[in-house]
């Protein structure tokens, strides 16, 4: 029969039984798996016998303990671990991760471990409702079919269905390729040649590298533990576990205390001819020579023509040569050990690693040392030695499978070894590895906030009194008052300084805030700041004052913080990538605002430009939001009427952008709205008479609420727009949102955009629904969606008309091929502000460029 439908046969069988099989519940799987176990442990004597006598390798009571482990230590590992339906479950982020089996495994035994790999690798599959085929070795397929044949009958017995276990009767290289090349899995264990054939096959593989254990005996070391535990693994089952120490570094200072230990111990010292003799018959042809493996000490050295005494445990040569060349720097799986004399701590560091580079990459490595004194040399080990378990002062053997001379590494017989060994697996290979886990994950919605100062004053005439606070909360010393220079020449900042000086306090003014602050001038304030030290600072001013003291504020406490990073533009800003710097260490920051619109007061935000590029930047980050606000009417009579208009349209888009954001809120919510009807009612009145106090004290409560709900719920593209469309054409920031938005609102209410916001709140289309909402509130009319969105549309023109605010882009003196020259870099500047993340309908570059050419 041709080997693929041989095994295509047997696969067909087998994926029956395991598709009844991974019906099972955790109840049924855990009696196979307890009843296969016991039946191994009950056997593992006869086993090991088997095993001994078909191979002729190793120590029948060492491949008893290797099967007792396989049996008892797997199963007590595993006995209480879920690996049938729900593994676990979290309500409130709206997870659940379930297991479900793998399929048919294909598990390669090797000849070495012909018994206890099988166990260990049956049980790993019954415990994961896996099926499972051996491919023994041919030289071991009697013990490695028994043991199968033994766990069968048992999981059978406890309810397991019939031929969930199979094996290759009559093993050979051709029916393991056709089994490797038609299993879900491969668990594979063996030479290097069969490892890579298993991950040649073309379906995952489990597999090992070749280890060539490399042990290092400090200075520190307890000679007698170290020796002791090196003679003790070197000599289990002769030295066929993978893991077993290869080579023996030992630094000069105590090298003769090491080899006496040694002989003490019952090793032989090989002479310099008695080593030449053995590093004859190490390799064969290249390879390691199968006549010396798991072979004793003894029949090792009557191969090599050497008559020992016959209760010799290892054969021990002293060699200097750590390169491939020399037979001894390989792995030996027998009683065979190279020594190396080191001048000291670092020579032997480099020679491990050349030890396991050439021959045991990513397996084991071994240290015996004074872990409480010798912390740093321990450091140095873990560090540069490319091993995936490094034990120490442990018998390597014993301590490399996990749980006999450790508790947390993972008990098993397949030891992996990461990428540096050819693998895929870099840990000790246990159940997790045999499951398929299907995460669920519910739909969720973030978290969201209200953020806000620690206090906010309003009304006419709260200035002097929160300042009152400077002294008695803050324990101010010394204030600098960042300002722009006309607020400066005209007086204006003489309410603040008055009170300052009446208190006692210390201050300086910086009034060099430009119109558009840059990032070279808020450099210059910073520098100013660190010469005078404030304690406090007071941003007096309009959006520009405030943004650009804000930008102090960071250098002034951080001046190693970069300006691209703060700029660095998020997602999501509890997840960005740059954190800014924890502020407030060296000073308080106040915002008294002199304009209402930009709501900066409230806000983390601040927009600087990059004199450089012409680039303006919104910089946002809670780290920003001032420590304290203080909204006095009294501040902001008789505005000039553009002021009053560009910045109370400012407001407006702000409000109407916060309701209809993705991360609106039932808290901004109200603020929005109280700030779009305080705005279609007063601000006309305020640009008829810059001095109607109420018309004033409605306009900046508008300004501060739009602020709080945009702070939270954040902006949109109109806003993302804006910033570039001032920057490129100079045009006042509250004049290009007002030619903005009833484009942008009209983009955004299309019932199927071609894209729609990405955030876990915003479940649906919905502007048209929140912009109605909207006109509702300001006392818009209409029978439909449609009336009351153009209602509000057509509300929002007559304000920009009433306070004679100008069509279009050309009206304001922008000519066309400036614009168009301009537009390119202006749609992709856009598309790249950090408001458009929130827009409701998230723009292609191409529509932000057509909205552009709209308001041209």
């Amino acid at each position: 029969m041709e080997a693929n439908v041989q095994i295509r046969e047997k696969l067909e069988k087998l994926r029956c039984a395991q598709k009844k099989f991974a019906s099972y519940s955790q109840e049924q799987t855990d009696e196979i798996f307890k009843a296969a176990a016991i039946a191994a442990n009950k056997m593992r004597i006869s086993l090991a016998e088997m095993a001994a006598a078909e191979t002729g390798m190793g120590i029948v009571e060492d491949k008893v303990i290797k099967n007792h482990f396989a049996a008892e230590y797997i199963y007590n590992a595993y006995k209480d671990t879920k690996t049938c339906g729900v593994l676990s479950r979290d309500t409130s982020y709206g997870t659940m991760q379930v297991a479900e089996p793998i399929g048919a495994v294909a598990a390669v035994i090797p000849t070495t471990n012909p018994t206890s790999t099988a166990i260990f690798k049956i049980l790993l599959c019954l415990k994961t409702r896996n099926a499972i085929i051996l491919s023994p070795h041919p030289r071991a397929k009697g013990c490695t079919i028994e043991a199968a044949r033994i766990m069968r009958e048992a999981a059978e017995a406890a309810g397991a269905p019939e031929g969930i276990i199979d094996w290759i009767e009559e093993p050979s290289l051709e029916l393991t390729n056709e089994l490797m090349k038609q299993a879900d899995l491969i668990l594979a264990t063996g030479g290097s040649g069969m490892v890579k054939a298993a991950y040649s096959s073309g379906k995952p593989a489990l597999g090992v590298g070749a280890g060539n254990v490399p042990a290092i005996i400090d200075e520190s070391a307890d000679i007698k533990l170290a020796v002791s535990s090196i003679v003790h693994s070197k000599t289990f089952d002769n030295g066929l576990i993978c893991a077993s120490e290869q080579s023996v570094l030992v630094p000069e200072k105590i090298f003769r205390k090491v080899t006496d230990e040694f002989t003490l111990r019952g090793c032989r010292i090989l002479t310099a001819e008695e080593t030449a003799a053995v590093r004859n018959i190490l390799m064969k042809d290249g390879i390691l020579n199968g006549a010396i493996v798991g072979q004793s000490a003894v029949k090792i050295a009557e191969l090599a023509g050497l008559s020992i005494p016959h209760d010799t445990k290892v054969l021990i040569g002293t060699v200097t040569d750590a390169t491939p060349k020399e037979p001894f720097a390989h792995e030996k799986l027998s009683p065979v050990l190279a020594l190396y004399k080191t001048t000291d701590f670092d020579d032997a560091l480099g020679k491990a690693e050349r030890l396991i580079e050439d021959g045991g990459y990513g397996h084991t490595a071994s240290i015996f040392i004074d872990t409480r004194k010798q912390q740093e040399r321990l450091a140095q080990f873990c560090a540069r030695m490319k091993a995936c378990r490094l034990v120490v002062n442990t018998p390597s053997s014993h301590g490399g499978v996990g749980d006999l001379y450790n508790f947390n590494l993972t008990p098993s017989l397949t030891l992996g070894c990461g990428t540096w060994g050819g693998n895929s697996v870099s840990e000790n290979v246990g159940v997790k590895h045999l499951l398929n886990i299907k995460t669920v994950a519910e739909r969720r919605e973030n978290m969201l906030w209200l953020k806000m100062p620690d206090k906010l004053y309003f009304k006419g005439g709260c200035l002097p009194v929160a300042l009152r606070e400077l002294k008695s909360e803050y324990d101010a010393k010394r204030v600098m008052i960042v300002t722009d220079s006309f607020l400066f020449k005209s007086g204006a900042v003489k309410c603040i300084t008055d009170r300052l000086s009446e208190s006692g306090l210390a201050y300086q003014i910086y009034s060099d805030v430009e119109p558009d602050p840059t990032l070279s001038s808020a450099r210059q304030g910073a520098k100013v700041l660190r010469s005078f030290e404030p304690d406090v600072i007071i941003a007096f001013g309009g959006g520009s004052a405030m943004d650009a003291a804000k930008i102090m504020w960071v250098l002034y406490e951080h001046p190693e913080a970069d300006f691209m990073d703060m700029a660095m533009r998020f997602a999501d800003i509890r997840k960005r990538i740059y954190s800014f710097p924890k502020m407030g260490t060296k000073a308080r920051f106040i915002a008294v605002p002199t304009s209402s619109g930009t709501g900066s007061e409230v806000t983390p935000f601040a927009v600087i430009t990059d004199e450089e590029t012409g680039i303006k930047y919104p910089l946002a980050d809670y780290s920003l939001m001032p420590n304290m606000a203080v909204v006095d009417t009294d501040l902001m009579l008789s505005q000039p009427k553009g002021l009053t208009a560009a910045s109370g349209i400012d407001a407006l888009t702000h409000a109407l952008e916060a309701y209809a954001s993705v991360m609106a809120s039932d808290y901004t919510d109200g603020l929005a709205l109280q700030a779009i009807k305080n705005i279609f009612e007063y601000l006309p009145r305020c640009y008829d008479d810059g001095n109607d106090y109420e018309a004033r004290e409605k306009m900046a409560n508008a300004a501060t609420m739009a602020g709080i709900a945009f702070a939270n719920a954040f902006l949109g593209i109109c806003h993302s727009m804006a910033h570039k469309l001032g920057a490129f054409h100079h045009l006042p920031h509250g004049i290009s949102n007002a030619l903005l938005i009833t484009e942008v609102m009209r983009f955004n209410v299309s019932p199927a955009p071609k894209k729609m916001a990405t955030f876990s709140q915003y479940a649906y289309p919905k502007a048209m629904e929140r912009y109605c909402e909207c006109a509702r509130y300001v006392g818009v009319e209409g029978s439909t969606e449609e009336e009351l969105f153009e209602g509000l549309i057509a509300k929002i023109d007559e304000l920009r008309k009433r306070i004679e605010i100008r069509e279009n882009v050309r009206m304001y003196g922008v000519k066309e091929q400036d614009f168009m020259e301009s537009l390119d870099a202006m749609t992709k500047q856009a598309f790249d502000d950090q408001c458009t993340g929130a827009n409701p309908r998230y723009p292609l570059m191409s529509e932000i460029r057509e909205i552009y050419l709209r308001v041209l």
